[in-house]
């Protein structure tokens, strides 16, 4: 996005992703235990949310803890797998991921799973937090730090369609002839993916890649076989042109489509782009016949 026009943010290049198996106890059941019945989205005291409160402590907060809130109708929600995680990857959670409890809302961005717990209630109003009333919001390119406005938007929840080139990079050189395009796609709130396509022409022309989650079983983006909450990987075998631009974008379950563009995304915190992935690299037999000269 900074390419486009400067932006106020992290550098994440590509994205800032994991994907791991998680183990605790639902939301769900807790909030239960406590009185709060399941697809509830109101309690008999007007609470509607449920904040999540750190031990850590941050200066965007003054020297206050880390918070987030989600509604309390998707804490409620027992298809919403909202998990206070002690394990990951069959293992006690480690320090860095959180030790001993965190918050895991699948589907949604990662700045509302709330690592190393203290507390949580349940509230009239939304989390009141910096990261959730002065920080990942979505704003229109229209937006920048001049006339911003931040009451105007609501907290990022579900994070977007998207996908990523893994097997190669720009920096690359190939030889001309087919080569695997390989890399992963998801999609926020449960949405499955339906669709990658791979273009090595920067576009012009498309070829469907193959999905799937687990080895030699096929993936489909509605099967109660597949993880809901878990990337899904793709790959397509494509003949690669001179001097090729290589594009992947996907497609979810709601027919939500990458944009082209990163302009058409653009905005002054550099959130959420989502554009196509575009990858160069360069022909080998071109590489080795300028080095010659």
């Amino acid at each position: 996005m900074s390419k486009a026009r400067k932006v106020r943010g992290v550098g994440w290049d590509v994205a800032a992703l994991g994907n791991a198996t998680w183990g605790g106890a639902r939301l769900v059941d807790i909030l239960e235990l406590v009185g709060v019945s399941k697809q509830s989205s109101v309690t008999s005291l007007g609470g509607r949310h449920v904040e999540f409160t750190s031990v850590d402590r941050c200066k965007e907060e003054k020297g206050g803890p880390y918070k987030a809130s989600i509604p309390l109708r998707q804490a409620t929600n027992p298809e919403a797998d909202v998990l206070l995680a002690y394990e990951m990857n069959g293992e006690i959670l480690n320090r860095d991921h959180g030790y001993p409890l965190r918050a895991v809302v699948p589907g949604v961005i990662g700045a509302r799973s709330v690592k190393w717990l203290d507390s949580i209630e349940i509230k009239e109003e939304e989390c009141q937090g910096f990261f959730m009333q002065k920080d990942y919001k979505m704003f229109p390119p229209s937006v920048d730090w001049d006339n911003i406005d931040w009451s105007t938007r609501k907290p990022q929840m579900d994070f977007p369609v998207q996908s990523a080139i893994c097997s190669l990079e720009d920096v690359d050189v190939v030889r001309q002839g087919k080569i695997k395009v390989a890399g992963y796609a998801l999609s926020g709130g449960g949405r499955g993916i339906e669709r990658v396509d791979i273009s090595v022409d920067g576009g012009k022309t498309w070829v469907e890649a193959q999905r799937y989650q687990k080895t030699n079983v096929l993936y489909a983006s509605d099967d109660m076989n597949s993880d809901k909450w878990a990337w899904v990987l793709f790959e397509a075998v494509a003949d690669i042109p001179e001097d090729a631009e290589i594009i992947a974008k996907a497609v979810d379950s709601a027919a939500n489509v990458q944009p082209q563009n990163v302009d058409e995304v653009w905005n002054l915190r550099g959130i959420l782009n989502t554009s196509w992935h575009r990858v160069q690299v360069r022909n080998a037999s071109r590489v080795v016949a300028n080095s010659s000269l």
